[in-house]
């Protein structure tokens, strides 16, 4: 698998008949972690990312450079396939091509599109609207067209119609977008394991599911939803939550005067960042 891009990683794992377990990532590190845990699969969070970076929530705040400089860093950071949040593929159809080609460049494996009006915000919180759906249909286009036209990468079709528009057309949406040729499916934020049944039933083709804690959707495990006929599930904020309640712990216990309990041994911390791997690159080359 060395020589293979990471769509042809993507689409050879895909093809094992297993459900894959995908955590978010936010950094370099969060995604290198990811793969030492023994994940087949990475995820480029756009909440997580708008979070680290900006401290700021998912609502259409960073731009498609501000992305694509954070993809970069989590792509060199990992040999496994990421994929990338593209929101809604940063403004018309063409701008979608160019955000399809652009993640392609940056290492991406697969890029998710929703069809969220722009800005955009997180599926699992309030006041979503989503375009029409010959809108929705004409940026997938766009986006088919540019992996059909030399970007490899695969394309995740979302929609978070469910919300605004109920489960019917959420369905009806994600059928659409399986028939145009979208290689995955993400119908956002069913609200029940009936919910998530139908979709499945419904739809063709690999499907994800969001296992946001604490969501709108209900935290299955892995045999559940490989059984309810999914391939992929994405945890996208578990890495995020867990680091902020931790810095938010050990502040608190430096700010009353303690040793902070929950930190790593340095020895950890610096094997962690690549301390060991540098010592090593510099005794071959006499530094």
């Amino acid at each position: 698998m060395a020589n293979e891009s990471p769509a042809e990683r993507l689409r050879a794992r895909l093809r094992e008949g297993r459900l894959l377990q995908m955590p978010g990532a936010f950094d370099a590190m969060s995604a290198r972690l990811i793969e030492e845990a023994g994940f087949p699969l990475a995820f480029m969070s756009g909440f997580a990312v708008s979070a680290s970076h900006l401290a700021g929530p998912d609502t259409g705040l960073m731009s498609l450079g501000e992305m694509l400089d954070r993809g970069r860093e989590i792509c060199a950071a990992t040999n496994l396939p990421v994929i990338g949040d593209g929101d809604t593929g940063f403004g018309n159809a063409v701008s979608v091509r160019r955000t399809v080609q652009a993640y392609a460049h940056a290492g991406f494996a697969c890029i998710m599109l929703e069809d969220q009006v722009s800005p955009k915000r997180c599926g699992h919180t309030q006041g979503k609207q989503v375009v029409p759906r010959a809108e929705a249909e004409t940026r997938l286009q766009a986006a088919l067209d540019a992996r059909d036209e030399g970007a490899d990468i695969l394309i995740m079709a979302r929609t978070d119609a469910r919300g605004p528009l109920g489960l019917e057309e959420a369905i009806a949406r994600a059928q659409r977008f399986a028939e145009m040729g979208a290689d995955i499916t993400f119908l956002e934020a069913p609200h029940d394991e009936s919910e998530m049944a139908a979709w499945c039933e419904a739809v063709p083709g690999p499907k994800m599911a969001n296992m946001i804690e604490h969501g709108r959707t209900p935290i299955l495990p892995p045999e559940k939803l490989q059984a309810l006929g999914y391939r992929i599930a994405v945890y996208p904020l578990t890495q995020l939550s867990a680091a902020i309640r931790a810095m938010r712990i050990s502040l608190a216990e430096l700010g009353a005067g303690e040793t902070p309990s929950g930190v790593l041994d340095f020895a950890d911390l610096t094997e962690a960042v690549g301390f060991d791997r540098y010592h090593e690159l510099a005794d071959r080359y006499g530094d």
